[in-house]
């Protein structure tokens, strides 16, 4: 007996052995747990029980590799076989080690046509947000795409000078200081910002970099370089030779505290709970009772009121339509009554007062209608002289002390609680003042007339496609756009002025100061003396620009702009498709001759888990740096780039932490491929690994089943992705090729493979599982690697016989073999496997104990399983010396479990093999007993007319499905212990 039990000992050590194997080669997933579950019962010794037989089996011992050292030969890269994970910090080694060698360059010997992206220029003075983080992956996908697959790339980074933002951070800068900008000066200050810029300006470059980037920072470009300069001025001056640039005092978003006009962009309007004002206005010579009265958010500004409207159909004011109104407090001043039908009528009383000085609504129909445009404030937003008393009070102070006085002289009706829509500056959070001021504009309307018919024709096409509608409507309904900003920090408008003369009447537009001067001399003089108007262009235009300046203009002849000009793809988010993208087709269009880009991809924001928008106010803002450190910035850039072009993307940490993993799953199989690889001095076994070719139908006819299953799936995938890619639609390249790797890979084809690679049939047999692992694998991390280009190029690296980095290997080739009838057969192979699993689970066995099958099934399933007995054994642990094969069920069907996988497919269990039945039986009626008693309640409750009637329904209707659902169970329960009694007498 003691010899027995000895015996069985060994060979119960032998499969703990070999449990302990197929772990530790793939240790990233395992289908069984540790081999410690399986401990001696009973059932081990009952005649019935084989002996497990583990001889054909046959384990290499893991031998020695060079591979390790061959990846780590030049510093940069660690091979899995030395690491256990993939090492987040070797990121910026990979990444210098790219640029070193010259790979973000355009490779111009390819001949093909280039693919050009311009980056979206961030502000010297960011710092990296998700927003970056979302630019950046995706443009890095299209490039490292594009470049895999032959074509000239160039992806053109560059920094933005943003004019207020920069010029406020260094005006803080310097108030730390004790200085203020006006006693430096404007030379002076502006010298101090470009100290400031190569200081800190680098900032965003390097975070950017952090990414993954591969931009070619050799072209890196910034809006005040001395090129981007003559750009902005050579196109100021096009467009006012054309007369498309003009000078006029106009309503603008303006920034009392920058003191300066602000773009709708630099604009954010906020919910706020503020107050509505019931003023009355009386009507002039009318009695005591003959007034309008007015709701209004801003009493301080009717001092600039122009006139009082009411709607053409409002019955209760038709009869002081085309009479005049008195204004409060501004003793006696009359306004004219109108009607618009623009007016609504249920908002407030009724009546509108028309200040068109200060509202953009107000403008336009003043403008309409003829009438006067009067100003009540400074540019601090103090009040002026027009407001009389109140002159030199703040606006929301004034606001106070007028309404005080309306209700001192029985003007003030009453004030309720409203929540307004109020513009704050983006930069600065201040409320923004509409306000008419001098400023210098562009006609828009036919710059947009042609950037509307680059849409219609089809030469620039927008993705999603949806927003073309709103790129038409925008453009359609274009306004002039004001672009001087008073700034110091920014180009300045190349405009100079006569001294002694008007100007509005005289002014001088040129290239340089020089020129400017040459001209006022040739009109005026040669005494003339001339000065440069003092304000800048607004940010946008030279954004405007970026394209075509960064590639040369206005100088068309050199070889950037002839090479790379027109662009290929423009990619942005969506909130800029008015202020930048659109204008860039207008002026591209207007300077070139062509619309400067084909494609404009747009990506929706980053929100937080619950769809909320980051904010430090909530503090659910997610920092990128922050996150590489903890996920890896291919975990990152994975869960981003899963999301839909357009629309906006929840970020979690649970999705950054399942794409951890991901990476992790990455690692493991390139640890598993590379262990179960030859020795790289085995020049015979590599000689018959890298001979085996999969590109035609006959070398696939040769392959065993999981290998040509897995192949034909892989040649699938790269024909789908590469259509996927093509057409941007790159949430589905992540998750197809995620599937693919997880679901069909790592789960099936790598833990199939061992039964190829620890067989006994000798190394014939282990190279074609060899061979296809490493192609299946190393085409796994070219179709990923424009998402995940770290782990993936790390993981190159570690394969032997690389000829190439990973970011300059060719892509995949389409169109590749694949039988589908393989496809269908190993299908029914994986449903039978799962089939048994599901068995196993129901039955509790545990992981490591092997049973017997009889798997049923027609001449023709049967061929190709019995071939994959082995496989089959492996994946569901059966006993190989104990897997039948017939065409009808067995003698003992009626003591098995009945399993069915398919049509013409089934599998009988025999319970004795699985499970102690009389432990079960016993588990069995206490849970009978217990769902019994349950089913009992339930019952006595609805048996109860109380309970029924006076009970809500959907209560009523609940344990009514509760009491049906128990009883199913119930009857399951009884038939499996039907089952197990049977099978007790038969034993």
């Amino acid at each position: 007996m003691l010899i027995i039990i000895h015996s069985l000992e060994f060979s119960t050590s032998k499969e703990c052995i070999k449990t302990m194997i197929l772990q530790t080669t793939f240790p990233g997933h395992s289908l069984w747990s540790s081999c410690s579950a399986n401990r001696l019962r009973p059932f081990l010794f009952s005649k019935r029980r084989r002996r497990s037989s583990l001889s054909y089996w046959h384990f290499n011992r893991l031998r020695p590799r060079l591979f390790a050292v061959a990846a780590s030969e030049n510093g940069v890269f660690t091979s899995p076989e030395i690491a256990k994970t993939f090492d987040f910090t070797s990121e910026e080694g990979i990444y210098n080690w790219w640029e070193s060698q010259g790979y973000f360059r355009p490779n111009l010997d390819r001949g093909s046509d280039p693919f050009v992206i311009s980056m979206p220029p961030p502000n010297v003075t960011g710092s990296l947000h998700m927003g970056h983080a979302m630019f950046v992956t995706l443009e890095d996908i299209m490039v490292r795409y594009h470049r895999m697959k032959g074509r000239p790339t160039l992806w053109l980074p560059g920094t933005d000078h943003a004019g207020i933002a920069t010029q406020l951070v260094v005006e803080k800068m310097l108030a730390s200081e004790g200085i203020k900008r006006v006693e430096l000066g404007r030379d002076e200050f502006v010298n101090r910002v470009w100290e400031w810029k190569e200081k800190y300006g680098g900032t965003i470059t390097n975070q950017i970099k952090r990414l993954g980037a591969s931009c070619d920072w050799n072209r890196e470009h910034f809006t005040l370089d001395e090129q981007l300069s003559r750009a902005v001025i050579e196109a100021f001056v096009r467009l006012h030779e054309k007369g498309l640039i003009y000078q006029g005092s106009y309503i603008v978003n303006w920034s009392p505290s920058l003191q300066t006009a602000v773009s709708d962009l630099e604009v954010e309007y906020h919910e706020e709970s503020g107050t509505l004002y019931y003023i009355k206005y009386r009507v002039a010579g009318g009695s005591k009772s003959d007034y309008l009265t007015i709701a209004t958010t801003r009493p301080e500004t009717l001092f600039g009121d122009v006139a009082i409207a009411v709607h053409p159909e409002d019955d209760r004011y038709s009869k002081y339509i085309n009479r005049m109104a008195i204004v409060p407090l501004t003793y006696g001043r009359h306004v004219p009554i109108i009607s618009d039908k623009h007016v609504d009528k249920d908002f407030g009383t009724g009546v509108l007062k028309i200040s068109p000085g200060h509202d953009h609504n107000d403008y336009n129909l003043a403008r309409k209608l003829g009438l006067p445009i009067l100003n009540v404030m400074n540019k601090d937003a103090t009040l002026n002289k027009v407001a009389g008393l109140y002159c030199g009070l703040d606006r929301f102070e004034a606001r106070k002390k007028i309404w005080a006085d309306l209700e001192e002289t029985g003007l003030a009706v009453k004030k309720e609680p409203h929540t307004l829509r109020v513009p704050r500056s983006q930069r600065g959070g201040e409320v923004i003042e509409p306000l008419v001021s001098k400023q210098w504009f562009v006609t828009m309307e036919p710059l947009a007339e042609k950037a509307l018919r680059a849409v219609e024709k089809g030469d620039l096409k927008i993705i999603p496609e949806r927003f073309e509608k709103i790129y038409n409507h925008w453009l359609s309904n274009i306004k002039d756009w004001c672009i001087s900003r008073q700034l110091w920090w920014g180009h300045r408008i190349p405009v100079w002025y006569i001294v002694g003369k008007d100007c509005e009447e005289e002014y001088i537009v040129a290239r340089s100061e020089d020129e400017a001067l040459r001209k006022a001399q040739k009109n005026y003089g040669r005494d003339t003396k001339i000065y440069q108007d003092p304000d800048v262009l607004d940010t946008w235009f030279s954004s405007a620009l970026w394209p075509f300046s960064t590639l040369g203009w206005p100088d068309e002849s050199i070889k950037d702009f002839k090479r790379f000009y027109p662009t290929t793809m423009l990619e942005t988010g969506h909130d800029i498709l008015f202020f930048w993208v659109a204008r860039m087709v207008m002026m591209g269009i207007e300077f070139t001759g062509t619309v400067p880009f084909k494609y404009v991809y747009l990506h929706g924001l980053i929100r937080d888990s619950q769809g909320r928008k980051m904010s430090k106010t909530l503090g659910n803002v997610i920092d990128p740096l922050d996150t590489i450190k903890e996920y890896g910035t291919d975990a990152l850039r994975f869960t981003i780039a899963l999301g839909t072009a357009g629309q906006d993307l929840n970020l979690s940490t649970e999705r950054l932490t399942s794409n951890k993993a991901f990476t992790n799953k990455l690692w493991n199989a390139g640890k598993f491929v590379l262990q179960n690889l030859p020795s790289q001095n085995d020049a015979s076994a590599w000689e018959n690994i890298l001979s085996y070719k999969f590109d035609k139908v006959e070398l696939l006819d040769k392959l065993p089943l999981p290998e040509c299953w897995v192949i034909s799936k892989l040649h699938l995938l790269i024909d789908t992705v590469t259509a996927s890619y093509d057409k941007f639609f790159f949430g589905d390249v992540g998750r197809e090729t995620y599937e693919f790797f997880w679901g069909d890979f790592a789960d099936w084809y790598i833990e199939a493979s061992k039964a190829r690679l620890y067989h006994s049939g000798g190394d014939s047999v282990a190279s074609v599982t060899q061979a296809v692992l490493l192609y299946v694998f190393e085409n796994i991390l070219k179709l990923l690697h424009p998402f995940m280009p770290f782990v993936t190029e790390e993981l190159w690296q570690a394969l032997p016989y690389r000829k190439a980095a990973l970011i300059i290997s060719p892509w995949p080739l389409t169109s590749l073999p694949r039988k589908s009838n393989s496809i269908k057969k190993f299908e029914n192979l994986q449903a039978l496997t799962r089939a048994i699993r599901n068995a196993r689970a129901e039955y509790s066995v545990e992981p490591v104990k092997r049973i017997s099958a009889s798997i049923v099934a027609n001449e023709e399933v049967t061929e190709y399983i019995v071939k994959e007995k082995e496989v089959l054994a492996l994946l569901s642990r059966l006993d190989l010396q104990n897997i039948h094969f017939t065409d009808s069920p067995p003698g003992n069907a009626d003591q098995s479990v009945h399993v069915v996988a398919g049509e013409g497919l089934e599998a009988y269990l025999p319970l004795a093999d699985m499970i102690d039945i009389t432990a079960e039986i016993q588990r069995l009626y206490k849970r009978l007993s217990k769902m019994q008693t349950e089913y009992d309640g339930l019952k006595a409750r609805l048996s109860s007319p109380k309970f029924v009637e006076k009970a809500p329904e959907d209560i009523v209707r609940g344990v009514q499905e509760k009491a049906a659902e128990t009883e199913e169970k119930i009857t399951l329960t009884k038939n499996r212990l039907a089952l197990l009694k049977s099978t007790v007498v038969v034993t």
